[in-house]
């Protein structure tokens, strides 16, 4: 089959998901169980004054300070590459992200293997700002390059069966040290309902701070879904399936009492573990230990944007 993403890679051909590899030269520029990661993030009082965002209508810039690209490339979640927030810049290098391959399934009229480079092939790459909250209670501001999801998704001409989309990331032994301590049920997988994924903030990331996205922060494509928890933000995608269902989710599939399929950033909804009620802004100069902590925003500061999508839904139950 061929259109305009170019040709589809018979079935035959496509090699196993455990070992897909990588990276196109960009466009745009054991679980040590959660308790791992959560140096630094106990509850702390709030600031007397909130610091509010002051962002684009459209929310996809914001005036808040940005974190330097020496933090954002060094403190990361990848537990592919171990699960200190160190770990992946020190091993992802073994990560190989060229040539690579998306396979995309499901309930769509166009499916099969397509490399990046024919699934990037016309698309604008734009520029965006976006904060990004982690669920642990830590938060960066980035500047993104990359594509609409929605851009992408509807190449692809998904049918009324479409509910939910569905992202799976690699998995490769070879590749990924972390993956050794079977601390989760590999490959990652993380899902969006669809009108989530079809909306205007939903972006595939390629790049940050104008450069090709480093191994360690998802390369060569990452999803950004900024008004939910980090853990959402899939890295290293290598897979898109359009589902009936709701399709199953690591973390959730790992701790349903701790991680929802939404995920959404509400300040209203703890961790069974600790307040979500602040988080330690990652920004500036400042040391990531030291960090300042500011009020969490509802949306992660996205409301105008994306409330009107739960309408009517118990946000505490579908957290």
């Amino acid at each position: 089959m061929s259109d305009a993403l170019g040709p589809a890679i018979p079935a035959s051909q496509i090699t196993p998901e455990a070992v897909y590899r990588s990276r196109r030269e960009l466009i745009g520029a054991g679980l040590a169980s959660p308790l791992l990661a959560l140096a630094g993030c106990t509850e702390a009082k709030a600031p007397a004054a909130p610091s509010l965002p002051k962002d684009s209508p459209d929310g996809f810039r914001t005036a808040d300070v940005q974190t330097r690209f020496a933090d954002a490339s060094s403190y990361n979640n990848f537990y592919e590459f171990g699960t200190g927030k160190a770990d992946p810049a020190k091993t992802a290098h073994t990560l190989r992200t060229k040539p690579w391959v998306v396979v995309i399934g499901g309930e769509a009229e166009i499916t099969g293997g397509f490399h990046l480079e024919n699934l990037l092939k016309e698309q604008t790459i734009e520029d965006r700002i976006y904060r990004l909250r982690c669920v642990e209670g830590w938060s960066m501001v980035i500047p993104w390059q990359g594509i609409p999801l929605a851009a992408l998704l509807k190449r692809f001409k998904p049918t009324s069966k479409a509910k939910y989309v569905a992202f799976t990331t690699l998995a490769d032994y070879e590749q990924m040290p972390g993956m050794a301590y079977n601390s989760i049920d590999w490959p990652y997988r993380e899902g969006l309902r669809i009108d989530e994924a079809m909306h205007p903030l939903s972006l595939l990331a390629t790049g940050m701070y104008g450069r090709p996205l480093p191994n360690q922060n998802g390369a060569p494509l990452r999803l950004v879904v900024p008004w939910k928890y980090g853990f959402k933000s899939i890295k290293s995608i290598v897979r898109i399936d359009f589902t009936e269902k709701m399709p199953q989710t690591s973390w959730n599939r790992l701790q349903p009492e701790e991680y929802g399929f939404f995920a959404n950033v509400n300040p209203a909804v703890d961790h069974p573990r600790w307040s979500q009620a602040t988080e330690r802004r990652i920004a500036g100069t400042e040391s990531k230990l030291f960090a300042k902590r500011i009020p969490t925003l509802p949306f992660n500061g996205y409301g105008k944007q994306v409330a009107h999508l739960y309408k009517g839904m118990d946000l505490r139950r579908w957290y």
